[in-house]
């Protein structure tokens, strides 16, 4: 691991303890645009804290977080795309599925990543052309095809109009499949296709703090990320995912 990459590794693992411990007692939780969609003041204090760490890391990095006012995306220079809570509703219920996203995109490509759930202690991270690891262990795709595979699929809860659609895509996935999953975390389903536990996951329209992270993961596991139609995933607005382990 690079010393950049160990870096933003450590900060991610402290900004996990603020999760771990955070006073449910008193969670103040405010909705935003579309069904189900929370943020907590545990979001904003974990953005806050990886906005400041990263500026110290590396000071000429733009910075895009899901909380606030972010700066705009280019595909030339170096930004830092940013989900503090990713899975916020299962914060919320203390479902512990919940996860730190860092993606460090590199003239429009995924160049670093760091996904840590702060529950079960899993901290994986990738660096492009230098694979993908999950605390210290290289981690590979699964090489089972589908028949004997798992699927995990989002719903898409912010856009009601997928969801009649996101539940048939995973009816017809889940018939030609062993079973199918559902977290409530994009990037935990990604570093899970990533880590061969799962064969392939999909979610009809994510943010790019959803998937910046975990896609640079599987690709460095072997894995194969694209938009539902097979074309690359973009980074200066939302598209469909759909992550596996083979074509």
């Amino acid at each position: 691991m690079d010393n950049e990459l160990n870096q933003i590794c450590e900060l991610v693992r402290k900004c996990g303890e603020l999760i771990k411990n955070a006073n449910r007692d008193e969670l103040q939780i405010d909705s935003k645009a579309g069904h189900a969609n929370f943020v907590t003041e545990y979001d904003k204090r974990v953005q806050d804290m990886l906005k400041a760490g990263l500026k110290e890391i590396a000071a000429d990095v733009k910075f895009i977080g899901e909380e606030g006012e972010a700066q705009g995306f280019s595909d030339k220079g170096r930004f830092f795309i940013v989900d503090p809570i990713d899975g916020t509703t299962n914060f919320i219920k203390d479902y512990h599925m919940s996860c730190i996203s860092v993606g460090l995109i590199e003239d429009g490509k995924g160049s670093k990543a760091v996904v840590y759930n702060p529950y079960l202690d899993e901290m994986f991270y990738a660096a492009k052309g230098l694979g993908a690891y999950c605390n210290g262990k290289r981690i590979h795709v699964s090489n089972q095809p589908l028949e004997n595979g798992i699927v995990l699929f989002g719903t898409s809860p912010y856009n009601a109009e997928l969801s009649e659609k996101s539940f048939e895509t995973a009816y017809a996935y889940f018939k030609k499949a062993l079973d199918i999953r559902r977290s409530g975390s994009a990037a935990l389903d990604l570093c899970s296709i990533a880590a061969g536990r799962a064969e392939l996951y999909f979610e009809l329209i994510l943010s790019p703090w959803d998937y910046a992270a975990g896609a640079l993961i599987v690709e460095e596991a072997g894995g194969i990320v694209s938009d539902m139609d097979g074309n690359p995933i973009v980074y200066d607005r939302p598209c469909p995912v759909l992550a596996r382990n083979m074509d």
